[in-house]
């Protein structure tokens, strides 16, 4: 339905119906982290998701980052329940690739996570993520807070201006709430991808131009 042409999200009448329970179980714990990959979490941690393109090399960055008890990827922000990859894929789910980081702020801070979010991708390109074409390749933040709102919303602001200076387009990131967007969890075998399989498929990369939580140009 929306092959061979620009890519459009479905209206909720569109999209698939999806499934009332899942098609797969989730693995138990992180392959690199070592702690659950699905809640409840311990008490004190904080839940922040992220869309930015291919949520494999997206899931490593913030793994990678210290304070980060544990991260999962997964298909948020559309209609579909319980979706396959494939089906994502497809266009008629209406979700983006998400990654579900979840953090202990005394340690990193949400800002922080904006500053990876926001420097690992290139938020001005719509339904696409350099090669990578559709909306599920769409650049989101899905807030848990009305604090994670705020400071999602001054970083795109912030970093608007900058990119803006530095001849970059308009950011296209949507900031919603996650409340009403449910996280449905990706297949196994895409969970912790890299880690798996060392030279696969990564996708991520930025504009070269840091977020102004310090703002200067991105070296290399």
């Amino acid at each position: 339905m929306f092959f061979g042409r620009t890519p459009q999200l479905p209206t909720p009448e569109q999209a698939l119906k999806g499934r009332s329970t899942p098609e797969f179980q989730v693995p138990s714990r992180h392959t690199v982290l070592g702690n659950p990959l699905v809640g409840p979490y311990p008490d004190g941690l904080e839940t922040a998701d992220f869309g930015m393109g291919c949520f494999w090399g997206a899931e490593r960055k913030f793994w990678q980052t210290e304070g980060v008890w544990t991260t999962l990827v997964g298909y948020q922000g559309g209609y579909t329940e319980n979706p396959a990859y494939e089906e994502a894929c497809s266009g008629l789910t209406g979700h983006t690739e998400a990654v579900r980081v979840v953090f202990d702020p005394s340690v990193v801070s949400y800002e922080q996570l904006l500053k990876i979010f926001w420097e690992n991708h290139n938020p001005t390109q719509g339904f696409r993520q350099g090669n990578d074409v559709g909306t599920q390749y769409r650049s989101a933040i899905y807030t848990h807070s009305p604090a994670q709102a705020a400071a999602a919303e001054a970083s795109r602001e912030a970093y608007q201006k900058v990119l803006t200076g530095s001849g970059h387009g308009t950011i296209t990131t949507e900031i919603l709430p996650a409340e009403d967007r449910p996280f449905w969890p990706a297949e196994p075998y895409h969970q912790q991808y890299l880690d798996r399989n060392v030279n696969g498929y990564c996708g991520i990369g930025g504009t070269g131009v840091s977020c102004p939580i310090g703002v200067a140009k991105a070296e290399g």
